[in-house]
């Protein structure tokens, strides 16, 4: 039986982060943590015509070190939305799922949300959405901080970072692969865009065993 995992709330998350959601039977995302500089929470990264491209959201008042992280709010001194936008239809304009995928991306992002945390559920949901996996996996909100997990849950916490990932990913047909080769664990708008409904497959061939607690 699949175990549950608790784990954060990532902008556009890493394809690693959806092969542990897979392997999970339902999925609590961190609400009740401090916000961490360093990680894929306000930034993911994509496949660009001169390679890795890291896309950062700006917020407020600098980074919000230590701020919990549902009330970490977003800067619009400069209108990042449409850089990032701009960024990713530059990367996958030509992918062959883009057309099919993009306009709800879009459309969340240009929205302005005010807080990080809304900002990155809405774009959860609508990957699981893209994925078909809306009905078969289960996300809740963590109400209390957990000190190494709950009883029943498995804490995959910080696993994955722009440090580090703990799987192999084999490569798959990118856009730019002619020019920079297979640029491993980026933002799965990369395997929607590329892969369209074989990103499950993908996902399902690199899903790892979670142990049970």
């Amino acid at each position: 039986m699949k175990p549950k995992i608790l784990i954060e709330l990532q902008y556009l998350p890493p394809v690693s982060t959806f092969c542990y959601l897979l392997a999970a039977s339902a999925v609590y995302f961190e609400a009740c943590e401090h916000y961490q500089k360093g990680s894929y929470r306000n930034r993911c990264e994509i496949a660009g015509p001169n390679g890795r491209m890291r896309l950062s959201i700006p917020l407020l008042k600098g980074k919000h070190e230590g701020q919990p992280i549902r009330e970490v709010q977003l800067a619009y001194f400069e209108n990042w939305p449409k850089q990032h936008w701009q960024s990713i239809k530059t990367a996958y304009g030509s992918s062959p799922f883009f057309i099919h995928y993009s306009d709800a991306f879009r459309d969340i992002l240009l929205a302005r949300q005010d807080t990080l945390w809304a900002l990155n559920l809405a774009m959860m949901k609508q990957i699981l959405a893209f994925l078909g996996w809306s009905q078969e996996l289960p996300i809740f909100e963590s109400d209390v901080y957990m000190l190494g997990g709950a009883a029943d849950v498995v804490d995959c916490r910080e696993l994955i970072s722009p440090q580090s990932s703990p799987l192999n990913l084999q490569p798959y047909v990118q856009v730019f692969t002619d020019k920079h080769g297979f640029l491993p664990n980026l933002s799965i708008l990369d395997l929607l865009f590329c892969a369209g409904p074989a990103a499950t497959d993908y996902l399902w061939a690199h899903a790892p065993q979670i142990p049970q607690v």
